[in-house]
C-alpha cells in the first residue's frame, strides 16, 4: 500500500530529529511492503524567512492532504519579539485547527535502563506508564478576544479561556476509551476551585462516568497533579487536561523519562483506534532547542517513536509501529545514548549514530 506522507522539520534541532524519523520509514519499505511517499515543506521561522507568514495555504493544503503529517518543531530566539504580528507558534496552532486534530496523545514511559539518567530516585521510577491526553483545540490558546491594548493606567493585555459541553466531551471521551484499553484509571485534571471552565469540565466529567462503569474516574487539582507527577508517579494511568495544563504537565512529565528528547506525540481527529486509518499530526514533545541545533548531538527517539505512532493510529500499521518500537528499545538496552541522556564516560552518540543504530535494530529484529 501506498501512503502520503507531509514531513515538516520546522526550525532548529527539528529538522535534524525529523530526519531520522524519515529514515526509519524509508528503512520499513523493503520489510513491510507499503510505500511512503514524502513530501516536504517549510513551517515555523523558515517559512515567515521565506514567504512572511509561518504558514502558506499550499503547506497546509499538503498536510491537509496527506495520510499522516511528521512535524519537528517551531521557534527560536531570531523570531522572539513578543510585538511581532507574526511569530513561528502560529504555524502548528493554524495547523491543528486546519486539521481538526483535537486529541494529543503523549505517552510516558520509563525505560528501566534510562532510569539513572533521570533526576528522580530509580525507586520513584518503576513501573511508571502513563498517556497524557491533552486537549489540543480550545482554552487559553485559542479562544477569543486575545489580545494587547494600550490604556490610560498603561499596556494591558488578554487571554481568554473558554471550553464548550462538545469540546470537554469529545476529549473526556478519549480519556476513558484509552482509560477503558488500560488499566482502567482516568485522572481528570482541572482548577475547579478557581476557574468556571474548569468547573464545567469536572460536571461534564462526572456526567460522563456512568457510561464507562469498568473505569475509575479521579479529580485532581492542577498543582497538586504536578506534584504527584514528581512524588508518585506510578499511580497515575491516563490523564486528561486542557489544553494548557496538559503541555505544562507533560513538559514537567519528561522528567521521569529522563529526557524530552525520547517522549513521542500524537495528535489525533478523533478516538485512537489501534488498526484503523484516522488523520493525525506526529511529532516529538520538545521545542527547537536552538542552543544545540546544526551540533548534531539532538536526540531523535521522541521523533523515531512518533513515527511509531502514525504508524499505529494514521496508517493502521500495527506491526511495524511494534517493530520500531522494539528497535528503539534494543538500541536503549545496549547502552547507545545521546548526550541528553548519556551517564558515566561514554561518548555519546551523535543524532545520526542514534538513528543509524535504530536502522539497523529494525533490519535484524523487525
Amino acid at each position: 500500500m501506498d501512503f502520503k506522507i507531509a514531513v515538516l522539520g520546522g526550525d532548529g534541532i527539528g529538522p535534524e530529529v525529523t530526519s531520522e524519523g524519515v529514515k526509519v520509514l524509508q528503512a520499513l519499505e523493503p520489510l513491510s511492503g507499503h510505500s511512503f511517499n514524502l513530501d516536504y515543506g517549510d513551517v515555523g521561522g523558515v517559512s515567515i524567512d521565506k514567504n512572511g507568514t509561518a504558514l502558506t495555504p499550499e503547506i497546509a493544503g499538503l498536510a491537509a492532504s496527506a495520510d499522516a503529517v511528521l512535524f519537528g518543531a517551531v521557534g527560536g530566539p531570531k523570531w522572539d519579539d513578543p510585538s511581532a504580528a507574526v511569530r513561528p507558534e502560529d504555524a502548528i496552532l493554524q495547523l491543528r485547527s486546519h486539521l481538526g486534530v483535537f486529541a494529543n496523545i503523549r505517552p510516558v514511559k520509563v525505560y528501566p535502563w534510562l532510569a539513572e539518567s533521570s533526576a528522580l530516585k530509580a525507586s520513584v521510577l518503576e513501573g511508571v506508564d502513563m498517556v497524557v491526553v491533552r486537549e489540543l483545540t480550545g482554552g487559553l490558546y485559542y479562544a477569543q478576544p486575545k489580545e494587547r491594548t494600550e490604556t490610560p493606567q498603561g499596556l494591558s493585555a488578554v487571554d481568554t479561556m473558554r471550553y464548550g459541553e462538545g469540546e470537554i466531551q469529545r476529549i473526556m471521551r478519549v480519556g476513558f476509551e484509552l482509560a477503558q484499553t488500560r488499566r482502567k484509571k482516568l485522572t481528570s485534571v482541572d482548577k475547579a476551585n478557581v476557574l468556571e471552565c474548569s468547573r464545567l469540565w469536572r460536571q461534564i466529567a462526572t456526567q460522563m462516568a456512568p457510561e464507562y462503569p469498568e473505569v475509575e474516574l479521579e479529580h485532581v487539582l492542577v498543582d497538586s497533579c504536578a506534584m504527584q507527577l514528581i512524588q508518585q508517579p506510578r499511580r497515575f494511568d491516563v490523564i486528561v487536561a486542557g489544553n494548557m495544563f496538559g503541555d505544562i504537565l507533560t513538559d514537567e512529565a519528561a522528567v521521569l523519562a529522563s529526557s524530552m528528547g525520547v517522549l513521542p506525540s500524537a495528535s489525533l481527529s478523533g478516538v485512537p483506534t489501534v488498526g484503523q486509518r484516522s488523520t493525525g499530526f506526529y511529532e516529538p514533545i520538545h521545542g527547537t532547542a536552538p542552543d544545540i541545533a546544526g551540533k548534531g548531538i539532538a536526540n531523535p527517539i521522541g521523533s523515531i517513536l512518533s513515527v511509531a505512532l502514525m504508524l499505529r493510529y494514521s496508517l493502521g500499521l500495527t506491526e511495524e509501529a511494534a517493530w520500531v518500537e522494539r528497535a528503539v528499545d534494543e538500541v536503549l538496552n545496549s547502552g547507545v545514548r545521546t548526550a541528553d541522556i548519556a551517564s558515566g564516560g561514554a561518548t555519546p552518540a551523535s543524532t545520526t549514530e542514534m538513528g543509524a543504530q535504530v536502522v539497523a535494530a529494525l533490519g535484524t529484529g523487525g
